[in-house]
Order: C-alpha cells, then structure tokens, then sequence
C-alpha cells in the first residue's frame, strides 16, 4: 500500500511483526535460538545455499525467525525495503560504513558525528587506506560540492549531531552526493520515524535500536535500512562477511519495547518540550539547542524535512559558569541520572564540554553545555528537580555577566 493508505504508525507498531488477530497463538511470537539448521535432504540445503542474501536459514548466523520480524518492523518505520539487525548502534555505523568503502576511498563525515563512529573514521579505516574529511555540519549543499573529489565514495550525515544538534540540510547534501557518484549514509537515531530518509535521497539508514525501539535501557543493538537491491546487497553481504550477529533473545526485547515505543516517544516529545521552554525562560541560560523549539539553530530546516521529534537536546549555559559550577548541578539533581546513552525511559543529564571533538567547525557555543534527555518523568518534577539544580549552580559562582 502506498504511504496515504497505511494505518497511523501506533496501528502499525501494535500488528506488524506477529502472527496476527485471528491466529491461534500466543500474541508475541516465541524466542527462535539456534546455530545448526537442519534440512531433509542434500537438495534441499543447496537450494537454501543458493539464497545467501535473502532470508534463507543455512546457519544461525543468518538470522532466524525472532531477527526477521524485528527488521520487517524497522524497515516499515523508517520506510524502507530491506532492514539488517547487528548488535549495536556502533556496529551499525562501522558495517555500513564498510559496505561502502575501500582502501584508496575518500569519505565526508560531519564534524559533529558520534563520538565513536568520528574514531573508527580516523583510526581503523584510515589504518585501511580510507581518508575521512570532517566537514562543518552546517555546510551548504553548493559548499559541499567543492568538497567532493573523484574518489568520494560515501557522504555520511548524522542530523541532528550528537551533542551540539546541528541540523543538516540532508535532501540538499544527497542531492550533491549523488550528482558525484556518492552514497548517502544517515545515522537517523534521533529523528526515527520523524525523519524518513529515502525521501530525502539518503541510502542507507543507520539506526542505534538501543534507544527507542528498546526503550528500557538493558539492550544494545543496531540497524541498517535499505531501499534499494543493489544497497540491500551489499550491506547484506558485508554483515554476513564479518560475522555481524545480533541475540535473538535482545531481538525479541527489541521487538516487544517497540510496540510502544510511538506512544513512548509522543509523551517523551512533548515532555522535552515543556522542560525545554523551562530552561529557555532561565537568565542562567544562554541557548536551548532543541531543533523543535522555536528559534533554536536548524529550527527552519526542521520544520521542513521532520514530522516531530524526539526527547535528546542540549542546553548552553550563559559564559561564567565554570566546568566544576555545573558539574556541581549535574551531582546535585535528583531525577537526571548521569549516563551517556538516551531514548530509554529515564532522564539523563551529561554534561559535554571536554568530550567534544571538532576539527572542522569550531563546536564553541559561548559556554558549558549539558545535554538532556527527557524520559517518562512527569515534566512538572523534572522542572522542580532543574530549579533545585540551578539554585546550586548559582551557589558556586560569585559573579555572574548573565546579559553577556
């Protein structure tokens, strides 16, 4: 069915992946563990050999039948064909990244990517002959253009960035990309569901599962999405090369958190909304980077590619407040725990600066930063929670320029 024709995505997300309502049966399929397939005869097993891309079981490596209806359910949310389950949100950025790249490639990656994914970058591919430019997130599409050269084979995104939420004018990149032989690669973590990358020209879409689609904190897994056979093939191909696997057992959690994760993530929206408009009334602040919130950078682009948003945003604090000032607040809040992750149903604070590598862009938003994540709290006691925590970060400075 076309997109005007499909039921709303909590429709979708409650019958997508299971047997059915008029299927005799339990309503969540079982756990499928297994390594050794069996078959009934040497024909029958050269004929599921023949099938090495598709969803054959020849060895449990492959996947079975608690990965698959996993991937059918990632793949409808972010509007693609095909989707591949590795075992975290990394190892989704470093497959595909190999799916697409060799020595002697040329790779663009935003100067605000994933900490992680900005390492394996700049040590083992360039250790395999691969260079990586970081480029400024916030690059014109026709700026973009003079980056490319004749061996750029991937432009990777990741809108927004991790910490400092730069928006990324995506349609206009792929478009650039494209136009030299490039392939797109998203991380679409934040912007899952909101954002639908294959209408915006993007390849392959990389997920980090461990946030909403898990959505309680206990599970690492990741995912890629295709739209196309030829993409399908080769991240296939490549996860099978390495040996890239993913529990059945954390598919199957995967599988059950994410029944409610669209009901999760409009009450985790609206939630970071309120907190956010909170912070944003406050002299202690200087600027709230939450791309749903009016007036914050990438607002404009925002509105024209997103649906909605998420609960994950940051907060830059007005110049004066030192490191251990709003260190001291982060310790002093009750509600927020410190932790690196997000999209699970507790709230985060972590501060940011320090952690923050940029080479291409300066990454100084004029004071010290804390990036929020919002979680199913009642927004009420997370703001009653901050006030305590700003009364304490006013404690520990003497002087404050708060109209700098």
């Amino acid at each position: 069915m076309n997109d005007a024709e499909k039921p709303s995505l909590f429709t979708r997300l409650a019958h997508l992946g299971r047997a059915g309502t008029h299927t005799k049966g339990f309503v969540n399929p079982p756990v499928h563990r297994g390594s050794t397939v069996l078959y009934p005869d040497m024909a029958a097993r050269a004929d599921a050999g023949n099938h090495r891309l598709e969803q054959f079981q020849v060895y449990g490596v492959q996947g079975g039948p608690t990965h698959y209806p996993l991937e059918n359910v990632i793949a409808d949310i972010e509007g693609g064909t095909r989707c591949q389950i590795v075992s975290s949100g990394q190892a989704a950025v470093t497959t595909a990244l190999f799916a697409y790249l060799k020595a002697g490639d040329d790779c663009l990656m935003p100067d605000s990517a994933y900490g992680p994914a900005r390492n394996f970058a700049s040590g083992m591919l360039t250790a395999l002959g691969v260079t990586t430019r970081f480029y400024d997130p916030c690059i014109r599409p026709g700026e973009l253009a003079a980056l490319m050269r004749p061996n750029t084979t991937v432009v990777y995104l990741e809108s927004p960035g991790s910490h400092t939420f730069e928006v990324q004018d995506v349609p206009g990149i792929a478009a650039v990309a494209h136009e030299h032989g490039a392939k797109v690669l998203l991380d679409n973590t934040w912007g899952i569901h909101h954002f639908q990358p294959f209408q915006h020209g993007v390849d392959a879409s990389i997920q980090a599962l461990t946030k909403y689609v898990v959505g309680h904190s206990d599970v690492l897994l990741g995912s890629i999405v295709t739209n196309s056979d030829e993409d399908w093939e080769r991240v296939r191909g490549t996860t099978l090369s390495l040996g890239q696997y993913a529990s059945p057992d954390d598919c199957w959690l995967a599988l059950r958190g994410v029944r409610t994760m669209a009901v999760r993530m409009e009450r985790q929206y609206a939630s970071s909304l309120e907190v956010a408009r909170f912070l944003q009334s406050r002299p202690e602040v200087k600027q709230v980077l939450h791309p749903a919130l009016p007036g914050a950078p990438g607002h404009d682009i925002w509105k024209r590619d997103f649906t909605g948003g998420c609960s994950l945003f940051g907060v830059v604090y007005q110049p004066g407040y030192s490191r251990d000032a709003v260190h001291a607040m982060t310790n002093s809040l009750q509600l927020f725990g410190i932790g690196a992750s997000w999209g699970g149903y507790e709230s985060l604070a972590l501060p940011t600066n320090g952690f923050i590598t940029r080479t291409a862009s300066t990454g100084d938003f004029g004071g010290q930063m804390v990036r929020y994540h919002i979680g199913l709290e009642a927004p009420g006691d997370l703001i009653a929670d901050l006030e305590r925590g700003l009364s304490v970060l006013a404690s520990n400075v003497a002087a404050l320029p708060l109209d700098s």
